[in-house]
């Protein structure tokens, strides 16, 4: 059985940095696709990050150069910085991870993209305050 466990949530101020871990079991990190998802009560869950096993990496347009996505296969784990944090990036944070690598990088833009992910955590939450 996978098991993706996060953790790294809390409060953080307007300009804050926060850093996300997700730790893998019966899931080799570097494999093929992971990424990053998140999801507040009011929008529907969303494409945040992910990345492909020879490391490329696609963002969220409205995280590129605040956020940085990276995996450690010797740790099996995955990785989230994210920086500079405004209110809008409050939500739940979830690592997925896929079973193939193909189409991982139109998870990100594609209409209910988080449905290519295959194996979920049960989330972190992130709250940012202005």
């Amino acid at each position: 059985q996978v098991q993706l466990i996060e953790s790294g949530g809390g409060a953080v101020e307007s300009g804050g940095s926060l850093k996300l871990s997700c730790i893998a079991s019966g899931y080799a990190v570097g494999s093929a696709c992971m990424g990053w998802f998140r999801q507040s009560p009011d929008k529907e869950r969303e494409g945040v990050a992910v990345i492909e096993k020879d490391n490329s990496t696609n963002y969220k347009g409205s995280v590129k150069g605040r956020f940085i996505i990276s995996q450690d296969s010797v740790k099996n784990a995955l990785y989230l910085e994210m920086n500079d944090l405004t209110p809008e990036d409050s939500a739940t944070y979830y690592c997925a991870a896929a079973k193939i690598g193909w189409g991982c990088h139109m998870m990100i833009t594609a209409t209910s993209g988080y449905r290519g992910m295959d194996y979920w955590g049960k989330g972190t939450l992130v709250t940012i305050s202005s």
